[in-house]
């Protein structure tokens, strides 16, 4: 018989109870080694205190069946377990390809959208930088056309301060004047109208680089998203270049949502669209401008250049007339000299007939006595004398009113002369001085800024 090992029962509760999972029961030390000692040992036994077996056959069986018991629960905790995990795996693999699958199609479709976003963000931009462009090339023709109106405006100008050397009866106002000082009038107002919508141009420009700025600042944006989301849908479980990001999933409070991103492209689009609008309509405006102002001063030039025609037609006709007139009176100045003399002459001729009419009558006075009477030669004498003087008087006066008329002959040959020097001077101002600098008038063309 081996030796026997001495195991208090107590000691044996425990590790049955332990291995159950309860608690063992308690009981006094002393009582537990005393039923140790005594307790199933055979009468008469000699060994006393030592016994020949641990446990009873109860025992034995009862800590048979319990490991038997506790083996087949755990083996079958342990296969439900494995069958719960192998579900739990292919469920959570199929949830996370199914997941990992939205998430590549809405990054797929995210795409779409930011590609679509930023083609219409491209059109646009490229449909802006083509409108400034013309509008740009508008505003240098609406500065070319307000520096061609300094020539308009010079001519205007010059030949207002020509005609003011005009002088005598010729400085008058006349159609010439009123249409000059019309163009110098339209003139003005069209620098005005000009200058005015250089501003809106200059303004227009500004507001349409501004928002093309804008619309470029959101297709970089968009074109940063497009990259970083097409690297985002190029990542797979067997890339190399991910790692852990705990942080990541985290949202911020200032993150927006799509409606508002969406919302905030759109908006862009459409102010990019009212200034792409505003410009076209701009452009329009300038186009109808330079043209109507050009006609408008090509037909004030045309009836500033008809009224200084007329004008020269009407100086040349009187200058002519002037001229035949100064003609005749040079010709009745040389008549009327003529008969001043012969007047003068004839004076001359009466002055010998009366000294001897007159010598005749003083001689006759010394006759004597009765022989001075009033005879018939007396009597004709007297006559003749009285005669004489009545004709030396009748051509004395008659000189004095040819001398009369000749002056009058002369002062109007001074003042046709003065006239005609004068119309000479006008005609020299408007024709040869104005009207040649008109004809340096800008063409239709150049005031339309070409």
């Amino acid at each position: 018989m081996p030796s026997q090992i001495l195991v208090s029962r107590p000691y044996f509760d425990t590790r049955v109870a332990a291995q159950n999972g309860s608690q063992p029961p308690v009981t006094n030390p002393e009582t537990a080694v005393k039923e140790n000692v005594y307790a199933g040992t055979s009468a008469g036994l000699a060994t006393a205190g030592y016994r020949s077996a641990k446990y009873s056959p109860e025992e034995w069986l009862a800590n048979n069946s319990a490991l038997l018991n506790r083996s087949v629960a755990d083996r079958d905790h342990a296969e439900r377990i494995c069958t719960e995990s192998k579900a739990l795996k292919a469920e959570t693999d199929a949830g996370t390809l199914r997941t990992q699958t939205a998430g590549t199609k809405h990054l797929g479709n995210r795409l779409q959208d930011i590609h679509r976003w930023r083609s219409e963000l491209e059109q646009l931009i490229e449909r802006l930088i083509a409108e400034t462009d013309l509008l740009t090339a508008s505003r240098r023709r609406l500065e070319k056309a307000l520096d061609a109106t300094e020539i308009p405006f010079a001519i205007a100008t010059d030949n207002l301060s020509c005609r003011e050397r005009r002088f005598g009866p010729d400085l008058v106002e006349d159609q010439v004047e009123e249409e000059l000082l019309k163009e110098v009038e339209l003139i003005r107002s069209i620098q005005a109208l000009l200058k005015k919508t250089l501003d809106q141009t200059v303004n227009q420009i500004r507001l349409n680089r501004e928002v093309k700025q804008t619309l470029e600042l959101d297709w970089s944006d968009k074109q940063h998203a497009y990259s970083l989301d097409d690297q985002c849908g190029r990542f797979n479980n067997r890339s190399t270049d991910t790692q852990r990001h705990p942080s990541s999933a985290v949202l911020q409070d200032q993150v927006c949502n799509e409606e508002v991103w969406r919302k905030f492209t759109l908006d862009n689009l459409r102010l990019a669209e009212r200034e792409e609008v505003a410009s076209q309509a701009l452009r329009r405006l300038i186009e109808r401008v330079l043209q109507e102002t050009s006609e408008d001063l090509r037909a004030q030039c045309a009836a500033a250049d008809q009224a200084f025609n007329q004008r020269c037609m009407e100086l040349s006709q009187a200058k002519t007339q002037l001229e035949l007139h100064l003609a005749q009176i040079l010709e009745q100045i040389g008549a009327q000299e003529r008969n001043i003399s012969y007047l003068q002459q004839a004076v001359y001729d009466k002055e010998a007939p009366l000294r001897v009419a007159q010598s005749r009558l003083h001689y006759r006075t010394f006759r004597p006595n009765m022989e001075l009477c009033r005879d018939q030669p007396q009597l004709s004498l007297l006559g003749e004398v009285s005669e004489l003087n009545s004709t030396v008087s009748a051509l004395q006066q008659q000189l004095y009113e040819a001398r009369k008329s000749l002056s009058d002959l002369e002062e109007s040959r001074l003042s046709l002369e003065k006239d005609i020097s004068c119309k000479t001077n006008s005609l020299l101002i408007d024709r040869e001085k104005c009207m040649t600098h008109r004809t340096r008038y800008p063409s239709v063309t150049v005031l339309s800024g070409y």
